[in-house]
């Protein structure tokens, strides 16, 4: 077991990202790669859910695209993302508001804290 976490720590490159937690508002941009072609993209939504611990952490993002919720899972050491803004900090009482996704219109918004 200390030999999996030792490689983890040696060779996984772990990325510099802002402090977030379920219920924030973030924009993610991430490497595409398509061929030859390198491109940017963006996925923004409400953090569902923050798991794992070191290198197998992960984040869940939900977004509405029209009438249909997008989910994405990110892995937090993922070597495509290049950066992560925080656009709100959201105001919930759990770590991870599954809750969220039964919600529509403005049952769906999320306080924002303040300061």
């Amino acid at each position: 077991m200390d030999l999996v976490k030792f490689v983890q720590d040696e060779f996984v490159t772990r990325n510099e990202l802002p402090q977030f937690s379920a219920g924030d508002t973030i924009t993610v941009f991430y490497e595409i790669r398509e061929g030859e072609k390198v491109r940017t993209q963006f996925f923004r939504g409400v953090v569902i859910q923050k798991r794992g611990v070191g290198a197998s952490e992960t984040f869940t993002i939900r977004k509405m695209s029209g009438t249909v919720g997008v989910e994405r899972i990110f892995p937090v050491n993922l070597p495509a993302i290049q950066k992560i803004e925080v656009n709100k900090k959201g105001v919930v009482r759990r770590a991870r508001i599954f809750y969220f996704r039964g919600l529509t219109g403005k049952k769906a918004r999320i306080k924002e804290r303040r300061g």
